[in-house]
């Protein structure tokens, strides 16, 4: 007789949980989805995310294992519903895109939270996005405290490396200023871009620039183009980190401003050398070029 299948509770089917399931369904897990609303259910089905779903938070009860792929908002206000639900003897953890405010919340709630971030993902969002293989060779990192349950942190490291990803670990403010620097701030520099340009005053410059704007200004400008409430959710729930990144990057900008003004065209060359020589080690990473949004972290979940 074959033993009975390992059972995972996925809440929230969006890119995250639903490509979760997809994934521990091929390596014999039985998930159990959660969801919100009835026809995500039923599309979730469709699309075989997950063996089983429901709307009611008592299907989680005999899940060894408990992913909350959930928004920002949704973790750090969570359902009392939800949280009465959660076996106490599962390993529980979230995959938002930022981790001190998320632990100290759910510290308080959850015997075996680990906080959790894989950082992957693309552009699409909800139950139509999850796909297979979505985790290979992404960081995956956690950000345990002096009182994270070891054992519940060695699960979440299997699932982590089970499904591909690359497996770390850092103090949660630390991984914070670090998401700031590389996902969220690029998204506000991206949105001042766009209406930069957008928002042009003489309209003949306007419609010239929008027939000549190529590959570069779509780079540029790709991750200023989000959902707002996603930009809205990251930056309230991380707002001293950001702030500190923008700050750093105002000093910078003012620094190529001042080269400009004063036709300083030496100095100018050597911030761009710097600026050239910088640029590498990141994207080295594989997870450059991302961001908070498609990290898949702040998706609507599939809920």
């Amino acid at each position: 007789m074959n033993p009975q299948p390992r059972k995972v509770g996925v809440v929230g089917l969006g890119l995250i949980g639903g490509s979760i399931g997809l994934d521990l369904q091929s390596q014999g897990w039985h998930v159990q989805g959660l969801v919100h609303r009835q026809v995500t259910a039923e599309r979730a089905l469709a699309r075989r995310l997950v063996n089983q779903v429901s709307t009611e938070p008592a299907c989680l009860a005999d899940c060894e294992l408990v992913v909350l792929a959930l928004p920002i908002p949704l973790l750090l206000h969570p359902n009392p519903s939800l949280v009465a639900a959660l076996p106490p003897a599962a390993a529980v953890t979230d995959v938002g895109s930022v981790k001190q405010p998320v632990l100290d919340v759910w510290s308080t709630l959850h015997p075996r939270f680990v906080p959790s971030h894989p950082m992957a993902g693309t552009a699409e969002a909800g139950v139509e996005a999850g796909l297979h293989g979505l985790f290979q060779g992404r960081p995956w990192i956690a950000t345990p405290n002096s009182s994270t349950d070891s054992a519940a942190l060695e699960q979440i490291e299997q699932l982590a490396r089970s499904l591909g990803g690359q497996w770390l670990t850092a103090d949660a403010a630390q991984h914070d200023q670090a998401v700031a620097l590389i996902s969220h701030l690029p998204v506000l520099v991206s949105a001042a871009l766009l209406r930069a340009v957008g928002e042009e005053r003489d309209p003949a410059i306007r419609q010239l620039a929008m027939r000549l704007a190529s590959s570069g200004f779509a780079d540029t400008s790709r991750v200023g183009a989000g959902n707002p409430a996603l930009g809205v959710a990251m930056a309230s729930s991380n707002t001293d980190a950001l702030m500190r990144g923008l700050a750093a990057y105002r000093w910078s900008l003012e620094q190529l401003e001042e080269a400009v003004l004063n036709r300083n065209w030496q100095q100018l060359e050597e911030e761009l050398k710097r600026t050239q020589a910088l640029r590498p080690p990141f994207l080295a990473s594989p997870v450059s070029g991302l961001s908070c949004e498609e990290s898949g972290t702040e998706d609507p979940a599939g809920s």
